[in-house]
């Protein structure tokens, strides 16, 4: 691992075939690829709508500074920018849909199922940039669609607090697994601090198969879980703005705060 930018990887991995890729070349939103929305049964779409742009190829999630929480009811003054690749809902004022937070949690605007893109195994790969600004999170996950509640888990390969960061030689990076809702799955989750500097580009993936799950940083074994969830899940690509106490040395939020995506893929074994 080094401070340096990591180079792109080649697209073709022996013993894989690419299934799923955005590069964010075209400069325009794939919407066969991506929901610009985050978990909007537990608000509406209108409220949780993304702030995003394109430049060098690159996909830029942001905060910006006039917008507004995303579910105050439930969720206080959290704000995020989160693209997902399914969304699934029970019906108005019921309890059942993805990634159940909270217990407060209840159905405020109902969603068609929709699944553009919700794998059972494969190689999941992000090329991407986060921030050290002390008020914000970027993350990549992977949940289960949760047609069925106990469907439920959550694989993460990517996760930077930016208040647990700042130095340009080393940063903390979260990744592994949450149960949520599955019985099957134990909590397996790790903040462990890197030799890079993660406000550059690196390589994050996991290799989710039958057996478990590996978790790479720049093509690098990191951890090997022997746990695997057993069903399709969806991906969820995101930053957050997350009011923190106010301080003396606590500096205000910087807008518009960006996470840089260069490109995600994801391949099945041959």
């Amino acid at each position: 691992m080094s401070g340096y930018d990591f180079p792109r990887n080649e697209t073709k991995k022996p013993g894989y075939t690419l299934v799923y890729e955005d590069d964010f070349d075209s400069g325009d939103l794939d919407h066969s690829k991506w929901l610009p929305y985050y978990l909007p049964q537990w608000s509406s779409r209108a409220k949780t709508k993304a702030n995003y742009r394109f430049e060098d190829s690159q996909l830029i999630l942001q905060i910006t500074e006039d917008q507004e929480p995303w579910s105050p009811e439930f969720n206080g003054g959290i704000k995020v920018s989160n693209l997902q690749t399914g969304v699934y809902s029970g019906p108005l004022g019921s309890e059942y849909g993805q990634h159940r937070f909270s217990s407060s949690c209840r159905v405020r605007e109902e969603q068609a199922e929709e699944r553009l893109f919700t794998p059972h195994y494969g190689y999941l790969e992000l090329r991407a940039k986060g921030l050290h600004t002390p008020h914000n999170l970027c993350a990549l996950w992977m949940i289960g669609f949760e047609d069925h509640p106990e469907r439920s888990a959550e694989i993460c390969p990517f996760e930077l607090k930016g208040w647990n960061n700042g130095n340009a030689e080393r940063s903390t990076i979260g990744f592994g697994l949450h149960p949520f809702g599955d019985p099957a799955i134990e909590e397996e989750f790790f903040e462990r601090e890197f030799p890079i500097d993660a406000s550059r580009f690196h390589i994050y993936a996991v290799d989710w198969t039958a057996d478990g799950v590996r978790f790479y940083i720049d093509n690098e074994l990191i951890h090997h879980s022997k746990q695997s969830p057993d069903y399709p899940m969806q991906l969820m690509l995101n930053i957050y703005e997350i009011p923190r106490p106010e301080s003396g040395d606590m500096p205000a939020p910087v807008y518009p705060s960006e996470f840089r995506v260069d490109y995600i893929r994801f391949y099945q074994r041959d």
